[in-house]
């Protein structure tokens, strides 16, 4: 929008002049800094907004970029919007990047956006004038011209162009974007050229911007949006989506049944005649009839006609054709093939190829093909339209014979599944039906086709015939060996008679009877017993004539009872708590059947007078159980009581009862009773008992066998050597630590009165063998370190120093020969004369406390401790006479050697 002036002003080309530097300083000032633009708040999509001077800010930039994707920068630095945009705040910005990618060389522009405020006065509107915006008409350009190139468009004339030089320029697609270099405007006369033609399915339509500036860049006009379109040309032809249409339709379809549908595109411009279409079809193979149809302008394709016959043709081919201009004569058009196949349908029933059929078969034959009756079907073949079923209709009520369909040749193979006998019956006549396996849709009212088949049965010379195959005789049981009945039966077929015919057993499992050959009458061979056997005897019979020919049959036996067995009580062991009861049900039972069996008798088997009678008593319960109850305070204990059950004709049996009266709650919980003869208590072992017992026993054999392997192990490991530097250390005395009498103990001379058990083991002799109360302890002294811990008085320890004096004193010393003894004795002699007078002192002070009672923290009791040691005194002066008798140091027990074990720990 150029600046408003009045008209005739003399300041009007002073004030362009400053318009116009005003306008340079707001672009170009800080061109490579801040660019500040004014704009509504609401910007619509595509609209120009200003313009930045990019040349000065960056001559050489070959690629300019906005940061800001709601922008869009052209070359000459014109600033669009790319879509509708509502800013938020008063003042908004993006930047610009511009560079060059040879020399990578990148500067930016800040564009600031500032709100365009619009001033409102409350009192008066003011009223200024604007020019009218310059507005170029829309123009076209055909498709493909022929020119002439360069072909005029139009001119773009700015409204201006009095008061200016005005230079035209335009950007966009076609011009400095792909296609390039297709539409150019003269820069003085804004007359606009295309310059070459223009294919419009590749390019339907070119958006360009046009600019009016002036020759020093002042733009006095807002770009201009110039729109040119295309016209198009009818120039592609419509083409088919498929060259050849393969389509099928059922035979027998009704009119306006739909096939299918083509389909053609075409190239030119959308809802014009150029791509409107009309479909047809050219011709029909074969011609005749005429039976699909094409609607023009969704190129479906229907049936005309309900004539459709599979078997008559079995596929159609349509030429058919496409052609735009709405199907005028001049319209460009294409040509397609299309292919109807025809589906079969079962519309024809299976036909005989005969009305009626005859064949033979000899009897007694089965899995015989008999005969093969044929079939005509005109559908479409291997399919199930095409497959018979065939079905007996009449004649097969015994199930004699069987049909199958042969997949191949689809005719009926009739078979003898069962045999046929001459002698009942000669011919036989059977009526068959055919159907198909898919339901029949024809026009015929019948929906099977019908034959007859007769057979005629040939006889044959047959052997002998078992029948019934299962034959049964009734014998009474017990019957006297050798005794003959009735036996199995055979004839020939031919004449009804059983002569000639021979018979032998084939199983006889317990061998109870034979079989005589000619006649088949059974001789009993052993004492038949119902009761062994229960259910019927079978016996296998093999009959044959005289040509060798067999059959087999089966004699079945059936016992008949008699009244052999007595009524028998089952359970023989009865027991009655007596605590809770005071009897017990007895239950019967008889072998033989029911006519010979209940209602039972029972009764005690005793005279009147009997201890039986005496002490128990039967009452009937029902016909086959009865309670025995005791009449006395009899003992726990064992009875044996007999009783006698007698069936309903006489027949009976006694019957031994162990009643056991036992102190229990039920029967489970008695597993000991007393017998009433002996009076001594027995035990009666459930299988928990003996299984407790079992466990029990393999408890301890495992045990002892632990104890073995241990004992082994421990005589199998290395005894244990004391170390050579064991020599300067000390083995604590053991001795009897429980109070004991008052003893006086005597070692060659040497005589200590002892006060209490106790303190002879805390001051007793060293080296000194003692003995109270069968218990032996020792104290030895070695490397000649002889220390005696004394009673401990106030946490003194008195050391015998007197004894340290003396030199060190090794065992092997003691047993060095004369010389050694005489230092024994001379070290022996010093030590009783240091000690004696002490060692009574201080066994009266460790035996006493404050208050001359026993002092209990000094003397203390402990249990017993095993036996003392066998070796005896390890002291080298204590026992003078014994200078050769430290042997037995080499060989001491397993318990010293615990407590050497316990010294070198310490």
């Amino acid at each position: 929008m150029a600046p408003a002036r009045a008209p005739g002003s003399p300041s009007g080309a002073l004030c362009r002049q400053l318009l116009l530097t005003l306008a340079i300083l707001t672009f170009a000032c800080d061109a490579c800094k801040t660019v500040t633009l004014h704009v509504p708040a609401k910007l619509d999509a595509e609209k120009f907004i200003g313009r930045v001077n990019l040349k000065e800010c960056f001559k050489s930039a070959t690629l300019i970029h906005s940061r800001d994707p709601d922008f869009q920068i052209l070359e000459d630095g014109s600033v669009y919007t790319t879509h509708a945009i509502l800013l938020s705040s008063e003042k908004s910005s993006f930047t610009i990047l511009l560079s060059n990618t040879e020399t990578h060389e990148e500067k930016e522009i800040l564009v600031l956006l500032e709100h365009q405020t619009k001033k409102r006065h409350s009192q008066e509107k003011v009223l200024r004038r604007a020019k009218r915006r310059w507005a170029p008409i829309p123009c076209s350009v055909p498709e493909n011209s022929l020119g002439p190139f360069p072909l005029f468009l139009q001119q773009i004339q700015s409204d201006t162009a009095q008061n200016y030089t005005i230079y035209y320029s335009i950007s966009g697609p076609g011009v400095d974007k792909e296609p390039r270099n297709l539409f150019y405007v003269e820069r003085d006369t804004g007359n606009l050229f295309c310059t070459r033609p223009v294919d419009r399915e590749t390019y339907p339509s070119f958006e360009l911007v046009a600019f009016a500036t002036t020759p020093d860049g002042y733009t006095p006009e807002y770009p201009l949006t110039l729109l040119i379109r295309i016209e198009d040309e009818n120039d592609n032809y419509p083409i088919f989506t498929e060259t050849n249409y393969i389509f099928k339709v059922f035979e027998n379809s009704k009119v306006g049944t739909t096939v299918g549908q083509v389909c053609a595109t075409d190239k030119d411009e959308p809802d014009t005649l150029h791509t409107r279409l009309r479909y047809s079809i050219i011709e029909q193979f074969p011609a005749s009839p005429t039976l699909f149809s094409m609607h023009p302008t969704t190129g479906v394709i229907t049936t005309t006609s309900s004539q459709l016959d599979r078997e008559l043709i079995d596929k159609y081919q349509l030429k058919i054709k496409v052609q735009d201009m709405d199907g005028q004569y001049f319209g460009l058009q294409t040509t397609a093939a299309c292919v109807i196949n025809i589906e079969d349908v079962n519309d024809n029933l299976p036909t005989f190829t005969r009305s009626s059929y005859v064949a033979s078969v000899e009897e007694n034959r089965i899995d015989v093909e008999v005969l093969r009756v044929a079939v005509q079907d005109k559908d479409l073949i291997h399919t199930a339209n095409w497959r018979a079923n065939y079905t007996f209709l009449k004649g097969n009520e015994d199930g004699n014979f069987k049909i199958v369909t042969d997949s191949q040749t689809n005719e009926g193979v009739l078979y003898v599944v069962k045999p046929l006998n001459y002698e009942e019956k000669q011919q036989l006549t059977l009526q068959i039906g055919a159907v198909n396996e898919a339901p029949y849709i024809g026009t015929s009212r019948s929906t099977m086709n019908m034959a007859t088949v007769t057979v005629n049965v040939q006889n044959q010379d047959e052997g002998p015939e078992c029948d019934p195959r299962v034959q049964t005789v009734r014998i009474r049981e017990n019957v006297p060996v050798g005794t003959k009945n009735v036996g199995y039966k055979a004839y020939d077929p031919e004449t009804r008679s059983s002569s000639g015919i021979r018979y032998m057993k084939s199983s006889d499992p317990e061998g109870w009877v034979d079989v005589d050959e000619n006649s088949g009458v059974i001789t009993i061979l052993k004492r038949l017993d119902r009761e062994a056997r229960s259910g019927v005897y079978n016996i296998s019979i093999l009959a044959s004539d005289k040509d060798g020919r067999t059959c087999n049959g089966v004699l079945g036996i059936i016992l008949e009872d008699v009244n052999d067995n007595g009524p028998v009580i089952r359970q023989r062991r009865v027991i009655i708590c007596k605590t809770v009861m005071s009897s017990a049900e007895i239950v019967a039972v008889d072998p033989d059947e029911p006519i010979h069996g209940p209602p039972f008798d029972f009764s005690l088997e005793g005279v009147l007078d009997s201890e039986v009678l005496r002490m128990w008593r039967l009452t009937k319960v029902n016909d086959t159980a009865a309670r025995l109850s005791y009449l006395n305070d009899l003992q726990f204990g064992k009875y044996t009581v007999p009783v006698r059950v007698t069936d309903r004709l006489g027949q009976s049996l006694v019957t031994q009862l162990d009643v056991i009266l036992c102190d229990c709650v039920t029967p489970n919980d008695c597993n000991t009773y007393r017998s009433p003869r002996t009076g001594n208590r027995e035990v009666i072992l459930g299988k928990w008992a003996i299984l407790a017992i079992l466990l029990g026993i393999a408890l301890l054999f495992c045990i002892l066998f632990t104890l073995v392997c241990g004992a082994t192990t421990g005589a199998a490991k290395k005894p244990k050597v004391f170390p050579d530097d064991l020599a300067q250390q000390n083995l604590i005395v053991s001795n009897t630590e429980a109070p004991g009498d008052d003893k006086v103990y005597s070692t060659n001379g040497f005589t200590t009165h002892a006060v209490g058990g106790s303190a002879q083991g805390i001051c007793g002799t060293l080296g000194s063998r003692v003995k109270s109360g069968g218990q032996e302890t020792i104290e030895m002294v070695k490397g000649g370190h002889q220390t005696m811990e004394s009673c401990q008085e106030a946490g003194h320890h008195h050391t015998l120093e007197r004894c340290k004096e003396g030199g060190q004193h090794t065992l092997d010393s003691c047993r060095g020969g004369p010389t050694a003894t005489d230092n024994c004795k001379y070290t022996y002699s010093e030590w009783y004369t240091y000690t004696q007078p002490r060692l009574g002192e201080k066994v009266q002070q460790c035996d006493q406390d404050n208050t001359h009672m026993q002092a209990q923290d000094y003397v203390l009791s402990y249990n017993y401790e095993g036996r003392g040691s066998a070796a005896g005194s390890v002291g080298c002066c204590s026992e003078r006479q014994e200078e050769d008798g430290l042997e037995f140091l080499d060989h001491l027990g397993p318990k010293f050697r615990t407590l050497a074990e316990t010294c070198m720990k310490r």
